[in-house]
């Protein structure tokens, strides 16, 4: 029998590790247990011969409300994009940037060729419906589909196959735009209001500064849990008894030991990184497919954003793809040579990353994006499965579950 505790966390990624933040932070007894040699969950980041590669392309949003209270972003030397997307349409590469963001880009947008100037303001008006209504109204509205929500809000097909399918079925994981309206309104929300990079040593550098103020030894790694039951948590070390556990792990694994939870399906997506000297792109932006050929979600030269991705004299390119079914790295080099419109014949492909189960599915009704964190009998939820499919999500819900769990500890 292992030593006894009040809470016990099963999960060291995101949702655990801010569920710990606040436990620790209100001087409650706590474990956490980690199945993995690692604390992180889905957000990683491996080096490979001085490259540094995510486990999935992956950003940060300053934005997200939870990051603030855990962490100083200063810390992490984020290296930021362009607030905006090239779009390639046959010949030609279409800037379309927030105007708010890039002022200097802004009559270059107003006169971009992707749908018509009052498709462009149609969305314009949206984006900043979502930045400027407060959540709870923007939660209140009746729930469609994420699509159903542009073509609702006026915009024409053209504008929804060349620049917002491709540019949101990355964001999302979701090419068929299946997601919650409310979803999307938290997502147009945060791109409006913060802005986007990643840190110079990987998106790794989140888990691990999030994790840095909590004592080591009450951190177990490679520590896999066999099951679940009120005031038990059992592994191959044997029984560690507590008041409550709280089960932060990923979608898939929760309702294994949870059984009353619901199966959650899963969107996959993967990325392909590559090498190049000369840089396809000079500039830290996302480019994407307007073409409608439906392959290749989003493509960008990492290394512009934050050089230290890759070695001095060589640039790291991202491509991401979404769906089950990874192509073949050759047809993914040929469509990234119609897209930056030079060859990549002497680009090194270093890796291809493949994640089955990148982001839970959310489509409606998602309602108010916040599910019961408590299950009973001393047992609580966490992950974004219970919030926004996203790293906010994650994080909100670990803090929200830690909550539950001090109001009723203190009650009891």
């Amino acid at each position: 029998m292992l030593a006894e505790t009040d809470v016990v966390i099963v999960g060291g990624g995101l949702a655990g590790l801010a569920a710990a933040r606040r436990l620790h932070r209100a001087g409650v007894p706590w474990r956490l247990l980690e199945a993995t040699d690692r604390l992180g969950g889905r957000v990683a980041t491996d080096r490979v011969d001085g490259y540094l590669l995510d486990r999935g392309f992956q950003v940060l949003n300053t934005a997200y409300p939870k990051l603030g209270t855990l962490l100083d972003l200063d810390r992490l030397q984020l290296g930021w994009f362009t607030s905006g997307v090239l779009v390639r349409r046959g010949e030609r590469l279409h800037r379309l940037v927030n105007p708010l963001r890039e002022p200097a880009g802004a009559p270059g947008t107003a006169l971009a060729g992707i749908g018509s100037v009052t498709d462009r303001l149609r969305f314009a008006a949206l984006a900043t419906g979502c930045a400027t209504l407060p959540p709870a109204r923007l939660l209140a509205a009746p729930e469609t589909t994420a699509e159903t929500a542009l073509r609702r809000a006026g915009l024409s097909d053209t504008i929804i196959e060349e620049l917002l399918r491709p540019f949101l079925s990355g964001v999302l994981i979701d090419r068929a735009l299946e997601t919650s309206s409310h979803v999307l309104a938290m997502v147009l929300r945060s791109f409006a209001r913060g802005r986007v990079g990643v840190p110079a040593d990987g998106m790794q550098a989140l888990p691990r500064t999030i994790a840095e103020p909590l004592p080591a030894d009450l951190i177990t790694t490679d520590t896999p849990v066999a099951e679940v039951a009120p005031g038990r948590v059992r592994t191959q070390a044997g029984d560690i008894t507590c008041r409550a556990v709280l089960v932060a792990v990923d979608p898939a694994t929760a309702p294994t030991l949870l059984p009353a939870l619901p199966r959650v399906r899963t969107h996959a997506y993967t990325t392909y990184y590559h090498s190049t000297t000369e840089p396809p792109l000079t500039e830290p932006i996302l480019l994407v497919d307007g073409d409608r050929r439906e392959l290749v979600a989003n493509t960008v030269v990492l290394s512009q954003a934050a050089p230290t991705y890759a070695p001095t004299g060589r640039h790291l390119v991202a491509t991401s793809v979404v769906g089950p079914t990874a192509p073949p790295e050759p047809t993914v080099r040929a469509e990234l040579t119609r897209l930056y419109g030079r060859s990549t014949a002497d680009w090194a492909h270093l890796e291809t990353v493949s994640i089955p189960a990148a982001l839970p599915a959310a489509a409606p009704p998602q309602g108010h994006l916040r599910k019961p964190v408590r299950l009973g009998d001393g047992r609580y939820v966490a992950g974004d499965h219970r919030d926004s499919p996203s790293i906010q999500g994650a994080l909100a819900s670990g803090w929200r579950a830690a909550g539950a769990i001090l109001a009723d500890l203190r009650d009891g």
